[in-house]
């Protein structure tokens, strides 16, 4: 399964031509996505009218909802940032190290064009969906 940012679902909604947005595309009438409760809350409170927020809850609640926090994972998370730091490497927020976490702890591929998740690629493991 295929975890989709909310990087790449702003880009996409904005019809932002990148190579994320392409691979969202070419993926979506094949490929069994997801959306994470926490992805949800940061692309739908970024839309202004009533109408497009009800379109994109619409279109966003036909993928699968994975739940992203929870005590174990929250470990995890803080276990995941602490790796990175010992290694010189300062994650900016917090809510991208759960969503790296559970990716890595479930197996997820993750569709991304932040690049704060480009640490946890390089040195814990998660699989970036532009390279599957």
């Amino acid at each position: 399964m295929i975890l989709v940012d909310s990087s790449v679902w702003i880009d996409f909604l904005r019809g932002n031509p990148t190579p994320q947005v392409s691979r969202l595309q070419a993926l979506l009438p094949v490929t069994r996505l997801a959306i994470g409760d926490l992805i949800l809350t940061e692309v739908l409170q970024g839309i202004d009218s009533e109408r497009d927020f009800n379109r994109t809850r619409e279109l966003l609640g036909t993928l699968e909802m994975i739940e992203l926090g929870g005590e174990e994972l929250a470990i995890e998370a803080a276990r995941n940032f602490r790796r990175l730091r010992s290694l010189g490497v300062t994650v900016r927020k917090t809510i991208d190290t759960i969503i790296a976490t559970r990716c890595i702890t479930d197996g997820h591929a993750l569709l991304f064009s932040d690049k704060d998740f480009e640490p946890f690629v390089t040195h814990l493991g998660l699989q970036d969906a532009m390279t599957d």
